[in-house]
């Protein structure tokens, strides 16, 4: 018999820029890991190029992004550019939070994989994350 396990899907969970609010993001986090994934959480008031480099270091399969300051567009785009720069592309891109549905095709159309807006169910954003990451 092959003793062989299956990797956990590795996510970088990360709250860029200002935003002091992360009790959500700790929730997911915790819905994430009863899921079986490995969840990486950076805490509060990260820098985008500390999050790319955090992602590289730890060999992530998702980028998962939480912000509640209204300041997704401008951030998601920094994220895609350093990440296309760090030849990153096979990383699935999430962003959750204060996020108002005329942005969404937006950010989908920067490379943004998967936009859920706050009171998403904890299981669909699992469920996106296991159909979707490259794992």
């Amino acid at each position: 018999m092959s003793d062989m396990t299956v990797r956990k899907i590795r996510v970088l969970l990360a709250k860029p820029g200002l935003d002091g609010h992360d009790r959500g993001a700790k929730v997911v986090a915790h819905a994430m890991r009863e899921a079986g994934m490995e969840v990486i959480y950076t805490g509060l008031h990260q820098t985008v190029a500390s999050i790319v480099n955090q992602a590289l270091q730890e060999d992530v399969d998702v980028i998962g992004l939480s912000i509640m300051s209204g300041a997704h567009i401008p951030i998601c785009r920094k994220l895609m550019g350093l990440i296309k720069e760090q030849d990153m592309g096979d990383k699935l891109v999430a962003v959750g939070g204060v996020i108002p549905n005329k942005d969404i095709p937006t950010l989908n159309e920067m490379g943004v994989g998967g936009v859920f807006p706050g009171g998403t169910h904890f299981d669909e954003i699992v469920k996106f994350i296991r159909e979707k990451s490259k794992n």
